[in-house]
C-alpha cells in the first residue's frame, strides 16, 4: 500500500470540522445569542449546548476522517458527523415559532446555503476519499 494519506477528500472533510467547531461561536458567541440579555436562561444554556456540539461533531469529524487504517467505514463515519450539525440545524425550522433569522426580517435563508454547501463539499470529500481508499485495496 503505497497509497498516500493525504488527500483532498481528507481536507475538505477537515475544513468541514473546523468549520463546524468554530461557527458556532462566531455566529453565537454575541449580543445577539449567548450574551442577549433578553434571552432566559435555559435558552442561553441550549445555546451553550449548541456551541459545545460543534466543537464535539467537528473533533469527531476529525478523528474519523485521519483515523488508520481508513477504510468504507470510518469514512461513512466521518461524513454523517460532518454534516450531523447541519442536519439538525435544518430540522429546527420545523419546530413551532422556530425562525431562522432576527424577527425584523422576512423568510430568512440564511442558515440554508452555508448547511447545503456544506452537504456539497462533505458529499464531495465522500466521493473523492472513497475512490482513494478503492485504490490502496488495488495496490
Amino acid at each position: 500500500m503505497t497509497a498516500s494519506h493525504s488527500s483532498a477528500g481528507r481536507y475538505i472533510l477537515t475544513s468541514v470540522a473546523l468549520f463546524t467547531a468554530i461557527a458556532p461561536f462566531v455566529a453565537d458567541f454575541n449580543t445577539t445569542h449567548i450574551y442577549n440579555p433578553s434571552w432566559p436562561a435555559h435558552a442561553k444554556f441550549h445555546n451553550g449546548q449548541t456551541m459545545s456540539m460543534g466543537v464535539f461533531l467537528g473533533l469527531s469529524t476529525l478523528y474519523y476522517t485521519w483515523r488508520t487504517p481508513a477504510t468504507p467505514d470510518t469514512l461513512f463515519t466521518a461524513t454523517m458527523l460532518a454534516t450531523a450539525y447541519y442536519i439538525t440545524l435544518l430540522s429546527s425550522w420545523f419546530y413551532p415559532g422556530a425562525k431562522p433569522g432576527p424577527e425584523d426580517s422576512p423568510d430568512d435563508f440564511s442558515q440554508l446555503w452555508p448547511s447545503l454547501g456544506i452537504f456539497a463539499l462533505s458529499a464531495g470529500a465522500h466521493v473523492l476519499e472513497r475512490k482513494r481508499i478503492r485504490g490502496m485495496k488495488t495496490e
